[in-house]
């Protein structure tokens, strides 16, 4: 259960958590919270590149790339990105499995083809990423984060940017003794403590929120994780040998495919191929039933299709 009452942040020593069915949050964060945050954030400040823009969609890309990947990973790859698709327009316009090529060791392959599928939709539109919360959440694979994430960044707009690092500041700062602590205990401050307006170029929405990352990624480093007393805190399950990994690799071998200008590839192939990286990994080999059943799963998905007896994504 988490504490009925967050703590301040300059509290003269721990409170015991008390159990409570209907915690309820403050109106209001402590003002000091907000001072100490915005300090530790002049202070941890992180110069990446996708802050010196206010391109609605390059933000967009940085915000999907940045879930549950590493800064370091994402640094690079999002230029490349970015040169390759510079605009809406130009992803919506590419074919689906050069945007997976281009999103290969970014993480789950269906974000990318979330971004390419919400992409097509905003260029029939006109090609303008829109502005309206609303309106994000409604295109394909933008959750009440990403939305609130691109309006701060890129339009300079109040909201709940709720990720990780943001949770781990509210937590370690509000919450110090609490497990457990839900969400909709912490949305209320976060949006209490986000700047209304963009009047102080100091403490403006994007400003805040950088410094909120900034400081959680910091408290990530030095301290045991603070978010892992969050509700929603779930260990990812393992990859490796996983139904998920099985997956990943059937993509990569048909884009591999592809790449080299093959039409495709047989079941018979497939599976000797993806067997061989099993066998190599020291897993048992995989079934030409087991392949077909993951292809199908990954057709009906829109990552490859059959033509005549080839498989190619």
């Amino acid at each position: 259960m988490s504490d009925a009452t967050p703590t301040s942040a300059h509290a003269a020593g721990p409170a015991s958590p008390t159990p409570s069915a209907e915690p309820k949050a403050p109106a209001q964060v402590p003002p000091e919270f907000r001072q100490k945050v915005l300090e530790r954030g002049r202070e941890l400040y992180r110069d990446l590149p996708w802050r010196r823009t206010r391109d609605p969609y390059q933000i967009w890309i940085s915000e999907v790339m940045l879930q549950q990947t590493q800064v370091a990973r994402v640094d690079g790859r999002w230029q490349r990105w970015c040169e390759r698709f510079p605009s809406v327009d130009a992803l919506a316009a590419a074919d689906a499995a050069d945007v997976l090529e281009e999103w290969q060791g970014m993480g789950y392959n269906r974000r990318a083809l979330a971004l390419w599928r919400a992409a097509g939709i905003v260029s029939a539109a006109g090609g303008a990423m829109p502005i309206e919360a609303r309106e994000l959440v409604a295109l394909p694979g933008i959750g009440p984060a990403t939305a609130a994430g691109i309006r701060a960044f890129a339009y300079d707009l109040p909201g709940v940017y709720l990720e990780t690092n943001v949770r781990s500041v509210f937590l370690h700062e509000l919450y110090p003794d609490a497990v457990a602590v839900p969400d909709k205990d912490l949305v209320p401050l976060v949006e209490a403590s986000c700047p209304a307006d963009a009047l102080d170029p100091q403490d403006d929405p994007r400003t805040w929120y950088y410094a909120l990352l900034d400081y959680g990624a910091y408290l990530k480093k030095t301290l045991p994780n603070p978010s892992r007393r969050s509700k929603s805190h779930v260990r990812q399950s393992r990859f490796e040998g996983s139904h998920r990994q099985k997956r990943a690799e059937l993509v990569r071998l048909l884009l591999g495919h592809r790449s080299a200008g093959r039409r495709g590839m047989d079941l018979v192939t497939i599976t000797e191929e993806l067997s061989a990286i099993e066998a190599e990994a020291g897993r048992k080999k995989i079934s030409a039933r087991d392949v077909a059943a993951l292809l199908e799963e990954l057709e009906a998905e829109g990552f490859c299709h059959k033509t005549g007896g080839n498989w190619s994504s």
